[in-house]
């Protein structure tokens, strides 16, 4: 990043979130509730690509964390994810994936995990 710190949750993406899809009753809350329940499941997938040195697997995982992060406005941990995507698509063309991608787990899990943390805590008081 470039030093300026973006915001856990952006709240105006979760009113458009609920304006988009709810249509009945509460359904952008069901959206959060399985991004909540699904991000431990992405970070592990993150990390399991990186560590063994996947790069098709640790694209495709942190394209899904980015997205499924930006649809409920978890700003800083979509910010983590395109960093390290950016990372994933560049440096790769320098340094053999399989050396590159361990540091890159090194360099990211920690603040992914962490981010993911407080973004869940987070959201869980807006769908409680």
């Amino acid at each position: 990043m470039d030093g300026k710190t973006l915001p856990l949750l952006d709240s105006a993406a979760l009113e458009r979130l609920r304006d988009e899809v709810d249509d009945t009753e509460d359904i952008w809350k069901v959206f959060v509730r399985n991004f909540i329940r699904m991000l431990p499941d992405r970070a592990e997938k993150v990390r399991l690509t990186l560590t063994t040195g996947d790069l098709p697997g640790a694209l495709d995982a942190v394209l899904s964390l980015k997205s499924s992060s930006q649809m409920v406005g978890a700003e800083r941990l979509a910010e983590f994810a395109t960093d390290l995507e950016r990372s994933l698509r560049v440096d790769t063309h320098y340094a053999e994936p399989a050396r590159l991608l361990p540091q890159l787990a090194a360099e990211n899990l920690a603040k992914i995990t962490r981010c993911g943390r407080q973004t869940q805590d987070l959201l869980l008081k807006y769908v409680a």
